[in-house]
């Protein structure tokens, strides 16, 4: 089983972030990496089923949402290259916020199986360390 790990400390409050990223369908915190998203079928944002295409490419599924504990898991569907649902089975991500004295960790990480892991390992790493870099960016200046 392939996986991925990508972190960031933010010194934002757990609250703030959490609202910034808990609604599936808005990733305008993201504006450099994510250009449009697309919501799909009649779920809001914060219900699990809720599903999104990331700029016309990624078809996600919301997987679970718990905001007592500031974590939430997707799946993905389809995509490009090694994240096509032909190169890629059981990807699962996941975004986790923990609570810090010097502000909010924020983590990212996923789990696949696929015939080249490190392929989908290197696609998707960038990937969560540019949204991670993203995020960082628009509550710093929010």
């Amino acid at each position: 089983m392939g996986s991925c790990y990508n972190k960031i400390m933010l010194d934002v409050p757990i609250q703030t972030v959490w609202k910034t990223v808990s609604d599936f369908h808005d990733m305008s915190w993201a504006p450099e990496v994510i250009t449009k998203v697309t919501k799909v079928g009649d779920k809001r944002g914060d219900e699990v089923g809720a599903m999104r295409v990331l700029n016309e490419m990624f078809h996600e599924t919301l997987m679970t949402l718990d905001a007592g504990a500031f974590t939430f898991s997707y799946r993905i569907d389809d995509g490009p290259g090694p994240v096509s649902k032909d190169s890629v089975e059981s990807y699962i991500g996941v975004v986790k916020l923990t609570e810090s004295e010097s502000g909010t960790l924020v983590e990212w990480s996923s789990s696949f199986e696929s015939e080249n892991e490190n392929e989908v390992a290197d696609f998707c790493n960038p990937i969560y360390g540019a949204l991670l870099s993203g995020l960082k960016k628009t509550l710093s200046t929010s």
